[in-house]
C-alpha cells in the first residue's frame, strides 16, 4: 500500500532563523530533488519552499522509512545536524497529508489567510518536479487535485476578497471613495516597508501619477525608479497637495506634518475637489482636525484596523466554507486513491476472462474447421461482448466499494470466485488437451 507522507517547518513551527536555513531556492530545488528521490523509500516527491515554510511531500510504501529519509535528506542537502531542527518538523500521512497541501494552496494554512500568491508557489513547485521527473500518478494526481480544489475555494468564497492589511486596506478605501483610481493622483510621504507597500499596491491598481515625498530625498528617489513615480522634498508637499487626489502618510515624525492650514488652501485651489487622506503613522502625520473639513475623507491606523478586523471576521466566514470545499475535495481524493487497490484484481480479472475467451475461441475454430476471415471476426466480436458484459457488473461494484469498509472484502471474494491466483491458461490447457486426445 502506498502513503503521502508529509515532513516540514512553517511559521507555526519554525522561527524564520531555522526556515531560512532549509530553504530551497530556484538553482538548487531540482538537485534536491533528485538527491531526495534517490532514497530507497522515496517512489515520488515534491518540494515546497517559500518564506513561511519548507514542505516535502512524497509517496512511499512505508511511512517510518521515508519520514527516516526525508530526515537524512534535509541533514545531509543542508549539512545541519538533525538536532538542530528535528523539534521543529510535522509529519503528517493519508488523509492528514492530503487535506494540508488542499490547505495549503487555498490559502487557509497561509499566515495571512486568503492571500492569494501561495497557489502560484505550490503550481511552481509541483513544475519544477514534474519536470524533473520526480512525481507520478499519485502525486500528479493529488497536486491537480489541490489546484482544483484551491480555484473552487477562490472564486465561491471570496476568501480573498477583503483587506487583512493596513498598506492594502488604505487602498481599497481609495477604491470605495473614488472608484476607478486610473485618473488619480497620489502622494506618498515616506518611503518606509508599509509606505512602500502601500505605493505597490496604488500602482497595481493603475493610478496615473504617483509622488514620493521624504526628509531624504535619495530615498525618495530611491523608491521613485522602481515604482516609476516622481520624487520630492518633504518640504514641498504643501505645494503639491492641490493637484494630488490621495494623500498616504507613514513617517516616523514625532510632530504633525499637514495641518489643518495647509489643506485649506489645497482645497481652495481645488475648488473643493475631493482629497482622500490615509494616516499609517504613530505617531499620526495629520492633525485630526483636519476630517472635520468638508470634502475631506480622513482615516487614522485605528480607523484601518476596524476596517481590517471586520474583513477578517468576513474571512473566518469565508474560511468555513472553504473547509467544507476542501473535505468534499479530500475525500474525492481520497476515493480515487482507494480505487487503486483494487486495479490490480480488475486487471487480473480482465486478464483471467480474456485467457478464457481466447482459449474458447481456439478451441472453437478447430473444431468448426475452414472459416473465413469475416466468420472468425463476428465470433470474436461476439466473445469480446460477453466478455465485456460479464466483466461490467463486477469491475463497477469494485470501484464502488474500494473505499467502503467492505472493499477488501469484496476484492477478495473476487480473487476466490476466479482463482485469480492460478495460472488459469496453463491448467486448462493441459487438462483439455487430454481430453481432446481421448
Amino acid at each position: 500500500m502506498l502513503h503521502i507522507v508529509v515532513l516540514g517547518i512553517n511559521y507555526k513551527t519554525a522561527p524564520v532563523e531555522v526556515r531560512e536555513r532549509f530553504s530551497f531556492s530556484k538553482s538548487i530545488l531540482e538537485s534536491g530533488l533528485l538527491a531526495l528521490k534517490s532514497k530507497k523509500s522515496v517512489e515520488e516527491c515534491c518540494i515546497l519552499s517559500t518564506c513561511n515554510r519548507t514542505e516535502i511531500y512524497a509517496v512511499s510504501k512505508d511511512i517510518d522509512d521515508c519520514v527516516k529519509d526525508m530526515k537524512e535528506f534535509l541533514c545531509e542537502f543542508h549539512q545541519v545536524p538533525l538536532e538542530a531542527f528535528s523539534s521543529y518538523l510535522h509529519v503528517l500521512a493519508d488523509r492528514k497529508a492530503i487535506n494540508h497541501l488542499f490547505r495549503v494552496a487555498s490559502s487557509l494554512d497561509s499566515m495571512v489567510v486568503g492571500e492569494p500568491q501561495i497557489l502560484g508557489q505550490v503550481k511552481e513547485a509541483y513544475r519544477v518536479a514534474s519536470s524533473s521527473g520526480t512525481t507520478g500518478l499519485i502525486l500528479n494526481r493529488l497536486f491537480h487535485t489541490a489546484f482544483f480544489v484551491a480555484k473552487k475555494v477562490r472564486t465561491r468564497t471570496g476568501i480573498g476578497t477583503q483587506a487583512v492589511s493596513i498598506s492594502y486596506a488604505a487602498v481599497e478605501l481609495s477604491k470605495r471613495i473614488f472608484g476607478d483610481l486610473s485618473n488619480r493622483t497620489v502622494m506618498l510621504v515616506g518611503t518606509g516597508d508599509m509606505a512602500e507597500l502601500a505605493a505597490r499596491h496604488l500602482v497595481k491598481a493603475g493610478i496615473r501619477d504617483l509622488i514620493i515625498a521624504s526628509r531624504t530625498l535619495d530615498k525618495a528617489e530611491s523608491l521613485s525608479r522602481k515604482l516609476n513615480g516622481k520624487a520630492i522634498k518633504i518640504e514641498e508637499i504643501y505645494y503639491h497637495l492641490k493637484g494630488v487626489d490621495i494623500v498616504i502618510t507613514a513617517t516616523g515624525s514625532p510632530d504633525f506634518i499637514i495641518r489643518p492650514g495647509h489643506v485649506s488652501e489645497a482645497l481652495k485651489l481645488r475648488r473643493n475637489e475631493p482629497i482622500f487622506m490615509i494616516d499609517i503613522a504613530v505617531p499620526r502625520d495629520i492633525d485630526p482636525r483636519i476630517g472635520e473639513m468638508e470634502n475631506v475623507y480622513l482615516y487614522d491606523i485605528d480607523d484601518l484596523k476596524g476596517v481590517i478586523e471586520e474583513n477578517l471576521k468576513i474571512r473566518r466566514e469565508h474560511a468555513q466554507m472553504a473547509e467544507e470545499i476542501i473535505l468534499r475535495g479530500e475525500k474525492y481524493f481520497q476515493a480515487w486513491l482507494e480505487g487503486l487497490k483494487v486495479v490490480p484484481t480488475i486487471i487480473s480479472l480482465r486478464r483471467r476472462l480474456e485467457e478464457i475467451k481466447t482459449f474458447e475461441l481456439e478451441r472453437a475454430f478447430r473444431k468448426l474447421g475452414n472459416l473465413s476471415e469475416r466468420e472468425k471476426k463476428v465470433i470474436e466480436s461476439m466473445a469480446s461482448g460477453i466478455v465485456g458484459k460479464i466483466l461490467y457488473s463486477p469491475v463497477t461494484n469494485l470501484k464502488k466499494e474500494a473505499s467502503s469498509s467492505l472493499g477488501a472484502l469484496y476484492v477478495d471474494a473476487v480473487k476466490r470466485l476466479f482463482e485469480l491466483e492460478h495460472n488459469f491458461g496453463t491448467e486448462e490447457k493441459n487438462e483439455t488437451g487430454s481430453k481432446d486426445r481421448k
